[in-house]
């Protein structure tokens, strides 16, 4: 839900009602991961989607059901093998959905939407299984460990989930939390889906060349705020990337030095000179960053991993280097080595193998894992 924040608040803005459609739970292949989102408003309109399309109408129904009767309601949705035109999803997995109506009337989840608009770090839980009376029921936190709400429950369950949803928000994740309904840490009678809202992931960009034109277009489409350094006033201008969130003349190491970075961010070196790219990569591979990757030939790799070995780089850091930059898709043109970074990148992320899918018996819909240096 918290993807649609900003549609969503324009709607409390507007005085629209309306009711949102969650995925709470996904076994199987799937093609949107829990927290994906549907809101159709009192007027029929509706943003989001929780399937792709498979299920979209009769989800669409259920939330327009839901305003009307003012229950918050809990289908799943699955293959059907008897019958090829039942509602369900045809990529054979399957996803529970929750429906809560009127969220714009409920405090906390309004609370959630403001500050999510305001790009605001917090963690919205949502009972999702569990007693009626408490199905639906919503905690938000804050990075600072202040709740907003309550779960309806005991204070233990509170605090319980409040704990755990600390713990996804520090890693900036979204999933769902098994508890008892004392409180206890173990699975139990309740289920939360705590979803994550966190300022977008960094992409550092080193080197102003033309590949990083493309590449800073992919990693803005792929929703990293990004940022390109380059130590040349000449090429590091607004004029050469106008659609980069921040440009920095600095020398790279330097600019590394003194720039937040996290588990989640992705740096991309493209200078392929070793004056800047060794003592850049030599802090790079020792941050816990989510992807490190250099651009250069397999000459200059070489020679690269030389360099940074004799400039005390331990193998096993070496080993965190993703180079030659990139997957082997062919690629020639900036936009098409874009392409490929990108494509590392998110295999990087999901624990892809970036191998075809075409015959390869790999699954399509990946879980996804925990933001994690590799």
């Amino acid at each position: 839900m918290l993807d649609l924040a900003g549609s969503l608040h324009a709607w409390i803005e507007e005085g629209r009602d309306f009711a949102v459609a969650t995925v709470v739970g996904v076994s199987g292949s799937a093609p949107r991961p829990p927290g994906a989102a549907l809101a159709v408003s009192a007027d029929g309109t509706a943003v989001g989607s929780v399937s792709g399309g498979c299920v979209e109408g009769a989800v669409y129904d259920l939330c327009l059901q839901a305003l009307r009767d003012g229950e918050v309601l809990v289908e799943r949705f699955g293959y059907s093998d008897e019958d090829a035109f039942a509602v369900g999803l045809t990529c054979g997995g399957t996803i529970d959905v929750m429906i809560t109506p009127r969220v714009g009337g409920r405090p906390v989840e309004r609370a959630a939407l403001e500050a999510a608009v305001r790009t605001e770090p917090l963690a919205l839980a949502r009972v999702v299984r569990g007693p009626s009376g408490l199905l639906g029921r919503a905690l938000l936190v804050r990075p600072d460990g202040s709740p907003d709400g309550g779960l309806g429950g005991t204070p233990d369950l509170d605090r319980a989930a409040l704990d755990r949803a600390r713990a996804l928000l520090d890693g900036g994740r979204t999933g769902t939390v098994e508890l008892s309904e004392d409180g206890s840490h173990c699975p139990g009678g309740v289920t939360l889906l705590v979803e994550s809202a966190v300022p977008p992931p960094r992409m550092i960009v080193f080197g102003a060349i033309d590949f990083a034109a493309a590449l800073v277009r992919m990693g803005k489409f792929l929703g990293y705020h990004v940022t390109v350094c380059d130590a040349r006033p000449v090429f590091a201008t607004r004029a050469r990337f106008p659609e980069a969130d921040e440009i920095v003349v600095d020398w790279p190491d330097r600019y590394l030095r003194r720039t937040g970075t996290d588990g989640r961010t992705v740096l991309c070196v493209l200078t392929h000179d070793a004056k800047f790219d060794i003592p850049l990569l030599t802090r790079a591979l020792r941050l816990p960053v989510a992807y490190v990757g250099a651009m250069g030939s397999r000459r200059t790799h070489e020679d690269r991993n030389r360099r940074l070995r004799e400039a005390g780089v331990s193998e096993r850091e070496l080993a965190r280097l993703r180079s030659p930059i990139g997957l082997d898709l062919g690629a020639r043109t900036p936009e098409e080595t874009a392409v490929s970074i990108a494509a590392e990148i998110i295999a990087v992320r999901q624990g892809g193998t970036g191998a075809p899918l075409t015959g390869s018996g790999t699954p399509i819909h990946h879980a996804g894992r925990a933001p994690q240096p590799v």
